[in-house]
């Protein structure tokens, strides 16, 4: 989503309305995927504040993931809010380096990339499908949430194999 500024960059205490969809790449992070397939939804606005330009807005959509434990994809609801002050390049010698802005060149800036950054900042570690989704059997792989599978509960993890050795043995004196 590109936005036109000359209409604020010379008009201090100018203000541009940022409405509209942002329609996003599929963005992977932390290994997984996460498809916007509507785009997100931008609501904000962009103000001059004489040495800089304060952009913020609410993003909401939709995106779609995969359950952290089954891998079945879910749809989620994606709500953030975007904060970020936007520095010309030729003024960007003059903010000191505790300062943390957005350089941008011309007149236009792509939002695109600021969106997709504040949402991997908010974005959670991982996502269910529900608090109590039974993940994927780790022998052969079926979606326990779908049926039990026919695997085996008599195999013993070969790092406890001793112990079970010894409580068998304690067992049988």
């Amino acid at each position: 989503m590109i936005i036109d500024l000359s209409g604020i960059l010379k008009d201090v205490g100018g203000v541009i309305k940022v409405c509209g969809k942002a329609e996003l790449d599929n963005t992977e992070f932390l290994g997984e995927e996460f498809v916007f397939p509507d785009g997100l939804t931008v609501d904000g606005k962009i103000t001059n504040n004489t040495k800089s330009l304060h952009f913020t807005a609410d993003v909401s959509g939709r995106m779609l993931v995969h359950c952290a434990r089954c891998m079945e994809e879910i749809e989620k609801n994606v709500e953030f809010e975007i904060s970020e002050f936007l520095v010309r390049e030729e003024q960007a010698e003059q903010i000191s380096d505790d300062d943390d802005a957005v350089v941008f060149a011309g007149e236009e800036i792509d939002i695109d990339e600021l969106i997709v950054n504040n949402f991997l900042i908010n974005v959670p570690g991982k996502y269910l499908c529900s608090e109590d989704c039974k993940g994927l059997c780790p022998k052969c792989g079926k979606n326990l949430n779908l049926g039990v599978c026919d695997c085996s509960d008599d195999e013993i993890d070969p790092r406890w194999a001793a112990l079970a050795e010894i409580i068998k043995n304690s067992e049988t004196e």
